[in-house]
């Protein structure tokens, strides 16, 4: 079984496989004060629920592969498997790590982890060119050449930031539920909140990627879109542009990574 680990701002996902099938996945709080031994704690709990894995801490685990956007927490984790999983290869996603994915970026080292590894995933699942569009704690469009290589992106703010700026900002906002409202024409005030939430994303996400998609390919309707993220599913049903939805884009490309470092661990 092969043990990823994506760490995100706001959400750990972790996913575990069975050679290419995902056959659990978990979706935890992100929190930068957790310690090693908090999370070896907290990993135990989880997959000791799983019937496939052994009740010790490691037993059945073959392999770890780790992508962090919260430095803090990627060295936790470092200390992690260095203490509790010391005989289990473990790949964690830094400079010098082989992705496969060459990346058109100014300063390389300043391109995300997951962003990166959403495009290794891309890559092998759907060719380029293509748009990644992850719906996280920002929004993320992130380009792939044809030839395969990472060529860019935007970042935009995220569904969640938006939402908790107006329940901050207004003075006769709130803090409301994410989730799909009546109309376009909200008849009450947090109905009009949700709608200017979710189709205004839907309105970004259509404008950003048409934007891109001219620039990335001769033919725009080359272009594959793909969304991720835990926050897709909101926008889904309203953009029009995506072409395909992938919840586990992230975990999969954490695989493919593992699988071309491992055996020169």
């Amino acid at each position: 079984m092969l043990l990823t680990i994506d760490v995100g701002n706001t959400h750990t996902v972790l996913g575990l496989f069975d050679g290419d099938e995902i056959v659990e996945h978990w979706r935890i709080s992100t929190d930068a004060r957790r310690t090693a031994d908090e999370l070896a704690v907290l990993l135990q709990g989880l997959m000791g629920m799983h019937p496939l894995l052994g009740m010790e801490l490691g037993e059945g685990i073959e392999g770890i592969s780790i992508c962090s956007t919260v430095p803090s927490v990627l060295h936790e984790l470092r200390e992690v498997t260095r203490r509790y999983y010391g005989d289990v290869p473990a790949v964690l996603v830094e400079p010098g790590i082989k992705t496969g994915v060459p990346i058109l970026m100014d300063n390389p080292k300043e391109v995300g982890a997951d962003r990166i590894i959403n495009a290794v995933a891309a890559v092998e699942l759907f060719g380029g060119p293509a748009i990644v569009v992850d719906f996280g704690t920002a929004t993320t469009f992130d380009a792939v050449s044809a030839r395969g290589e990472y060529a860019g992106g935007v970042i935009a703010p995220g569904i969640e930031i938006s939402v908790e700026a107006l329940g901050v900002k207004g003075a006769q906002l709130r803090k409301i539920e994410l989730a799909r409202p009546r109309s376009v024409i909200g008849k009450n005030t947090v109905e009009a909140m949700q709608a200017g939430i979710v189709y205004g994303f839907a309105g970004q996400v259509d404008g950003v990627v048409r934007r891109m998609a001219r620039e990335l390919a001769d033919d725009p309707e080359d272009v594959t879109v793909i969304a991720t993220g835990g926050l897709a599913p909101m926008v889904l049903g309203e953009a029009s542009v995506i072409d395909e939805h992938e919840p586990w884009l992230t975990l999969i490309g954490l695989r493919l990574v593992f699988e071309r470092n491992a055996p020169r661990l």
